[in-house]
């Protein structure tokens, strides 16, 4: 039950005749928005923001290239195992032509960026702002900073051919789960998903076979779509293969270097 149900004649009410508590004033706007019916000048000028969100997003991402994006726990610290190998992880996708798109912030985000910058390729983060947790890390050449996680997720999928996920908790498993589904229901591409840490996603997937798959809730054709390993390379050249034969990516050539009297030519 919320504020609306529980409201009597004296409670204050927007002008739209819609109940509100006073807790519901120091909301903030995104909370708000997600609290029901609000008055039709709120919810426009927050459509406002939100287009104006995802224009920013498109506008900073249009020339990253093809991506693979790396999602994973933010509370690994660096010298934690999986840290390590998403550090690897992100270096064998910048040495195979990818960009990095991560979350953009600490945790498996930093190590999949910085493996990136350590091998000389592009890093890119879409980063949520949150009280807490989720702060830039240091090892991004572009990010984009997002209020809502429904423009995050748009972002991290349209640009990429691929998706590699490390262990992590309700916002990765929520991440993989987006991207099968996209997948599953055919809103994108069967683009490769791969699960490095068996010990960590095992369950998960017996979970699948033995409850999902066996009520009839999943095809078997949708376990399919992961691809499990333990090994940065393997997963980096299964993601290799699939891109250059199933969507016919290839390496162009080197950008030749321009000359200070050439920049704004095209």
């Amino acid at each position: 039950m919320d504020d609306r149900t529980k409201a009597t004649t004296t409670d204050p009410h927007w002008k739209d005749g819609t109940p509100v508590t006073p807790a519901r004033h120091a909301y903030k706007p995104e909370q708000r928005f997600l609290q029901g019916p609000q008055t039709r000048g709120f919810e426009l000028r927050l459509l406002v923001r939100i287009f104006i969100e995802f224009l920013n997003g498109f506008r900073k991402l249009h020339f990253v290239g093809p991506c693979v994006t790396v999602f994973g726990s933010a509370r690994f610290a660096e010298g934690h195992r999986y840290y390590a190998l998403a550090r690897e992880v992100g270096a064998h996708l910048a040495e195979a032509g990818f960009t990095v798109m991560t979350g953009g912030g600490p945790g498996i985000m930093e190590a999949a960026n910085r493996g990136a910058k350590d091998a000389g390729g592009r890093s890119v983060g879409c980063n949520i702002k949150l009280p807490k947790e989720q702060k830039p890390n240091r090892f991004l050449d572009i990010m984009v900073e997002c209020n809502h996680f429904f423009v995050r997720k748009v972002l991290l999928v349209k640009y990429s051919y691929a998706f590699i996920a490390l262990p992590g908790g309700f916002g990765t498993y929520d991440e993989v789960f987006e991207a099968a589904t996209l997948i599953q229901t055919g809103k994108i591409r069967d683009f490769p998903i791969v699960l490095i840490g068996s010990e960590f996603w095992g369950p998960l997937l017996d979970l699948m076979r033995l409850k999902l798959l066996a009520e009839g809730t999943i095809a078997e054709a949708d376990l399919g779509l992961f691809h499990v390993t333990d090994s940065a390379q393997e997963a980096v050249a299964h993601i290799r293969e699939i891109a250059m034969q199933r969507f016919g990516l290839t390496y162009g050539p080197k950008i030749r270097k321009r000359w200070f009297w050439e920049v704004g030519w095209r």
